[in-house]
């Protein structure tokens, strides 16, 4: 953690009511590749960046930081001053846990523990790749 428990912004989550239409917003057309869909989220490419922009059916929105481990990064941020608010739990690619610095500014850290999605032609979800 020499440089920083903080690996990189993952990708910033959208908030959508219907994931067909925010996929034709997003994609269609804005032009952001699909990189990989579920049933309750749809992963899009950013040309110049890593990070995703993800759209899903649920109310939160905002950035998801990469940490090596979640459970290892979410004690840090406590001992550091901050609190965890949510997790850390188990997700599809890995663990996540919702934490607060001092000043109440809400992070999202997750890791890929499980693997990355592997995805189909159509870019639905088949499996994870280690």
């Amino acid at each position: 953690m020499a440089d920083g428990m903080f690996q990189k912004v993952d990708c910033f989550r959208l908030a959508v009511d219907d994931l067909d239409e925010a996929l034709i917003f997003y994609g269609e057309k804005l032009g952001h590749r699909l990189n990989w869909r579920t049933d309750d989220a749809i992963g899009l490419a950013m040309p110049q960046s890593e990070t995703e922009l993800v759209l899903h059916l649920g109310d939160d929105r905002g950035a998801n930081l990469l940490v090596e481990h979640v459970d290892e990064a979410a004690d840090a941020v406590t001992k550091a001053g901050g609190k965890i608010l949510t997790g850390p739990f188990d997700i599809d690619v890995g663990r996540c846990a919702v934490v607060a610095d001092p000043w109440n500014n809400v992070v999202v850290l997750l890791d890929l523990s499980k693997g990355t999605f592997e995805t189909d032609a159509e870019g639905r979800v088949v499996g994870l790749a280690r």
